[in-house]
């Protein structure tokens, strides 16, 4: 991860994604048969495509994949970009599309990325800027990690997630006098 302000900006296409893969091999600690590539070749009903990073994983018995597109560019990241994605996503079959930019999003690039549910990630010298999805926790803690999540429908087939704590999540709900019924922390539900 780069330390040194402004040393994104310094990294090379190649040594770009390099640091975009990182991210999203630590993003991906705790999945199911989690792994990643890079620049792999994938073929579509369009044709082939190469895919800057492919993270492939398993969920609730599902297994997906997530294309996802790098751009080092100097300007800000347009609307076909992402339409050049989604497009591609619909062709291979992709559950999730992402961009990471190392430069901000134009406001139609934003509002097409949003309608089509594909998230959006500048990546600075310090913590990745996530745009476009629906928890407001950091990427060190999304819900694929062991731990008290409180979650809350959003609207049209979203849910926002909350960490309550990291670890076990019986003893977290414990601590906070939230008492649980079950051996099994999945079951486990607080109605308001």
């Amino acid at each position: 991860m780069p330390t040194n302000r402004n040393q994104v900006a310094q990294l090379t296409p190649d040594e770009f994604e390099e640091h975009v893969l990182k991210i999203i091999k630590t993003s991906g600690i705790g999945l199911e048969e989690f792994r990643t590539t890079k620049r792999e070749k994938i073929q579509g009903t369009e044709g082939e495509y190469e895919i800057d990073v492919v993270a492939r994983f398993s969920a609730l018995n599902t297994k997906f994949l997530v294309l996802i597109e790098c751009k080092h560019h100097k300007s800000p990241i347009k609307r076909d970009v992402i339409q050049v994605l989604k497009d591609r996503m619909g062709s291979i079959g992709a559950q999730k599309g992402m961009v990471f930019a190392s430069v901000n999003f134009q406001s139609g690039a934003l509002a097409y990325a949003k309608k089509h549910g594909i998230a959006l990630v500048r990546v600075t010298d310090s913590e990745p800027e996530y745009f476009n999805r629906a928890s407001p926790v950091r990427p060190t803690e999304i819900p694929t990690r062991k731990g008290a999540w409180l979650l809350k429908s959003t609207g049209e087939a979203k849910t926002q997630y909350t960490a309550l704590g990291l670890g076990d999540p019986t003893t977290i709900l414990n601590a906070m006098g939230l008492a649980t019924q079950t051996s099994n922390p999945i079951e486990i539900v607080i109605e308001e």
